[in-house]
């Protein structure tokens, strides 16, 4: 038979789908992919059943229902000042990776280039290169994530199209500063590009650190695609419920590519989200402590256990330095163990890499868990430390 799409066939499982696999075989607690094990607000639950009983269950306007596209341009005012058309610049997707899919083929031609920012989420190149555009991968490092400046101006050129990044950032938990987002819109401007601004994570900050869309800088408003994640925001993410804030210039582009996606998304969903985002402000300013103080749970467990663990400003991840525990194999390896002898499963930083030569000594824990879960698996890691230095003992 002929061969089938190359790329695709190239493309191995994803590492969140391994990793979550083998966590079920050997019955580890999974701090590898980022979904809490908790339940959304119960108002927003109950909002989806009833919605689902109220008879309006046959597809919903392409762009999502009224109701939630209203409430998507009151979040972008009352968060940000954001002034939206609902009916002229917002689509729901389903889901913020078919946003962000839905955003690159709006604006990509087969040939243009796509600056990318790595550590970078895991289908930012495959869709790339599907749409037949180029990546430039430019790379942050550890520990501070800074944005390095000058490489990434080289990565601009006449055939750039479109920067994809992400803000607060998985897995590194960075937070791009105002002074690292006016960089990067004056290279958009000089070089009359679009911005794919994945802000999925845009509540779950902390320390006094505020998310900043690239879209409220100047000359921003009509270049950017911002992405927003009702799974994010209200700990619901198997509902699979995005929206991409754009100008009216971009819009209908991204409701054509989402025409050929999905075309819709469950409608009892999209209008619990839109309850959900008229939610009072303690609400939201509760996402932030509320998970502050489980990273900082596991953070503090993890460093007295005898991990250096990187700071993290936002998400749901934080970084731990394998290579301080005296581990010598590298970011996979260390996982699999771990997941197989010490029960607890994280994900290799390396997976978040394209380019060659990825640092490969990091591992990614998800933070967002019961603390009764945080507990234990800190108390498993512990266990399994002493056991392996018991047998180095009794080896040496």
């Amino acid at each position: 038979m002929k061969p089938m799409n190359e790329l695709l066939s190239a493309t191995g499982t994803t590492i969140f789908t391994v990793m979550s696999a083998l966590a079920v075989q050997h019955g580890a607690i999974n701090l590898g992919q980022g979904f809490p094990d908790y339940d959304g607000p119960p108002d927003v639950l109950k909002a989806a059943a009833d919605a689902l009983m109220d008879g309006r269950n046959q597809y919903p306007p392409m762009t999502g229902v009224p109701e939630l596209r209203q409430a998507v341009a009151a979040a972008n005012k009352r968060f940000y000042g954001i002034e939206v058309d609902p009916n002229a610049e917002v689509v729901v997707t389903s889901g913020a990776t078919e946003a962000i899919t839905a955003s690159l083929m709006a604006v990509l031609n087969p040939g243009d280039e796509v600056v990318l920012i790595e550590p970078l989420y895991d289908t930012y190149v495959p869709t790339v290169k599907l749409l037949g555009a180029i990546p430039r991968i430019v790379r942050l490092s550890p520990p501070k994530w800074e944005l390095p400046r000058a490489e990434l101006a080289a990565a601009f050129g006449p055939k750039t199209k479109a920067i994809l990044f992400n803000t607060p950032m998985n897995p590194t938990g960075k937070v791009f500063t105002a002074a690292e987002l006016a960089f990067i819109a004056d290279l958009v401007t000089r070089h009359d590009c679009y911005a794919i601004c994945d802000e999925v994570y845009e509540h779950l900050t902390y320390d006094g650190w505020k998310h900043i869309p690239l879209m409220t800088l100047p000359g921003m408003r009509e270049r950017c695609l911002r992405i927003g994640s009702a799974g994010k925001t209200f700990n619901l993410t198997g509902w699979k419920v995005g929206y991409v804030t754009c100008d009216r210039a971009l819009q209908p582009n991204v409701a054509k590519a989402h025409q050929n996606l999905t075309f819709t998304t469950p409608p009892n969903l999209q209008r619990a989200v839109a309850v959900g985002l008229a939610k009072d402000d303690a609400y939201f300013a509760s996402l932030g402590s509320e998970l502050a103080a489980r990273r900082d749970m596991l953070a503090a467990g993890l460093t007295e256990l005898g991990f250096h663990v990187l700071p993290a400003m936002g998400s749901y991840f934080v970084t731990a330095d394998i290579r301080s525990i005296g581990f010598t194999g590298d970011d996979v390896a260390f996982c699999r163990m771990l997941t197989e002898e010490a029960k607890v499963t994280a994900i290799p930083v390396t997976a978040f890499y394209a380019g060659e030569d990825p640092p490969n000594h990091y591992a990614r824990f998800a933070f967002c868990k019961n603390e009764s879960v945080l507990r234990e698996a800190l108390s498993r890691i512990r266990t399994w430390m002493e056991a392996r230095r018991g047998a180095q003992r009794v080896a040496g």
